[in-house]
């Protein structure tokens, strides 16, 4: 589907989170110490302005307007996954190799959830001229 106008910014940004979130998985894929570690570097270096600006265009904008309309459980797991997220991004500080596979996989799982559910849930409801 045709992204409106609106949601198109943030949808073009998911490209850049399934790149960091596939070099994570090959990295942890790979078993290699520092791979996971130059991963982790990269991450966290990105992370502020790749996925932090992201979220909070997403939590400022999008999400208040999606509750408005009543949608709780997709604003709920868009929040919960945020969170996690975040979460994950300060472990890497010290990076291990679970949490940077947890990272891989939820960063890849958020984006689906968000292309598929969420942004295709506020077009019809915020944009229906769409």
């Amino acid at each position: 589907m045709k992204r409106h106008a609106a949601l198109l910014q943030l949808s073009r940004e998911h490209h850049t989170a399934l790149k960091l979130a596939r070099q994570a998985r090959i990295a942890c894929d790979a078993g290699d110490d520092d791979g996971i570690a130059k991963a982790a570097r990269l991450i966290r270096a990105s992370f502020p302005i790749e996925l932090e600006a992201h979220f909070q265009t997403e939590e400022q904008d999008l999400l208040p307007a999606m509750a408005a309309h009543g949608e709780i459980e997709l604003v709920r797991r868009t929040l919960a996954e945020h969170a996690e997220l975040r979460e994950l991004n300060c472990r890497l500080a010290e990076p291990d190799h679970a949490s940077l596979s947890r990272f891989a996989t939820l960063l890849s799982e958020h984006v689906r959830f968000e292309e598929r559910e969420l942004f295709e849930t506020a077009q019809a409801l915020l944009y229906p001229e769409a």
